[in-house]
């Protein structure tokens, strides 16, 4: 087994990574909280396959325990499923002391993570993520969310897990399109920070396990230095700016990891267009993408990518920051105006 210790000013708690850990998860729960009940929040693919295995190690371990189980996909990111998650715990008549535990992707965690953040003014939840996104990324370091109609990730909060428990052996059921998606958010790390990660995907001679692990230390290591994204942590939201408007106004048909793939291509097509990044680095950065099966280019146009990019929630004071790389290794932070934006933006289609 693996562990990743994450230090936040609001808490502490470690990422366990490894085969067989899914089976450990009640007796995690009740060294970590004083819970006597759990809700496990699941998707319709993942918890035939996890979901009674989660639920029997808790209750093996003395918890009262029931699941609610949502269609899978980016629209259960909504404030009807998180207002249908808040009534189910109410009545389960679930304690602030009680516990939560989202078993799944990216959608699960940033539902259940959101609503614990806010029933009750604050319960502790456990991340238990079943795909390789939510196991190297949105499981840790405590962004919670869900969407609104105009644009994604409109309404959350910042709260971190109790625990994070991620059970390798729960990868092997991701279906090929997910592993992809998962390994774009890894090709993300390797380009913000760690050119001997890139150099092992490249070479395929990294394992799933060493992957998520060093995803997970250089996450720890930015988010500990900045929690609420104000800073540093911005860094990881390489390939997002574009990648988000590109996933909005696919309906959400594409999935995330997908979205931030084309983000990362066209931010890098504008960085060289822009004299911050070399064509050669350019060029290996999304010959990688294309290596594992992920999309570099969109249908969209600027004119409809534009529209949201004005929506995004991380403009502040009138400027976006998008993350620029430079090389493999090394990226850095640009604040863009409206009229910037839209020069960044022209430069990533030509």
């Amino acid at each position: 087994m693996r562990s990743v210790s994450v230090h936040t000013p609001s808490s502490s708690y470690d990422v366990l990574i490894g085969s067989g850990i899914l089976g450990e998860l009640g007796a995690r729960v009740r060294d970590l909280t004083a819970a006597r009940r759990c809700v496990l929040v699941s998707g319709e693919n993942v918890f035939p396959l996890y979901g009674e295995e989660a639920l029997k190690s808790l209750r093996n371990s003395g918890l009262q325990a029931e699941a609610l189980v949502f269609p899978s996909g980016e629209s259960t990111k909504s404030l009807a499923r998180y207002e249908e998650l808040l009534n189910f715990l109410t009545e389960q008549r679930m304690t602030r002391t009680d516990c939560l535990i989202a078993l799944g992707g990216g959608v699960t965690g940033d539902l259940t993570g959101f609503a614990a953040a806010t029933y009750q003014r604050g319960i502790p939840y456990l991340q238990v993520p079943t795909t390789l996104l939510a196991a190297v990324d949105s499981s840790v370091g405590g962004k919670t969310a869900v969407n609104l109609p105009a644009a994604k990730n409109q309404v959350g909060a910042f709260y971190q897990p109790a625990a994070v428990l991620c059970d390798t052996d729960t990868l092997a059921t991701l279906p090929e399109r997910e592993l992809r998606a998962g390994y774009a958010e890894a090709i993300k790390y390797a380009v913000l920070g760690d050119a001997d990660l890139f150099d092992g995907l490249q070479r395929r001679s990294v394992s799933l396990d060493e992957v998520i692990e060093t995803c997970v230390r250089m996450k720890a290591d930015i988010v500990e230095e900045d929690e609420h994204d104000l800073g540093r942590r911005r860094l990881l939201n390489l390939g997002h700016t574009f990648g988000h408007a590109v996933e909005s106004c696919s309906g959400y048909g594409l999935l995330h990891g997908e979205a931030v793939a084309i983000g990362m291509a066209m931010i890098a097509n504008a960085a060289v267009r822009m004299h911050h990044m070399d064509e050669k680095s350019r060029d290996i950065m999304i010959e990688l993408l294309r290596d594992y099966g992920l999309p570099t280019e969109t249908d969209y146009t600027a004119d409809e990518l534009y529209d949201i990019l004005l929506l995004d929630k991380k403009i502040a004071s009138g400027k976006l920051h998008l993350i620029v790389p430079h090389s493999i290794g090394w990226c850095n932070t640009v604040a863009v105006g409206p009229e910037e934006l839209r020069q960044w933006l022209e430069a990533a289609y030509e």
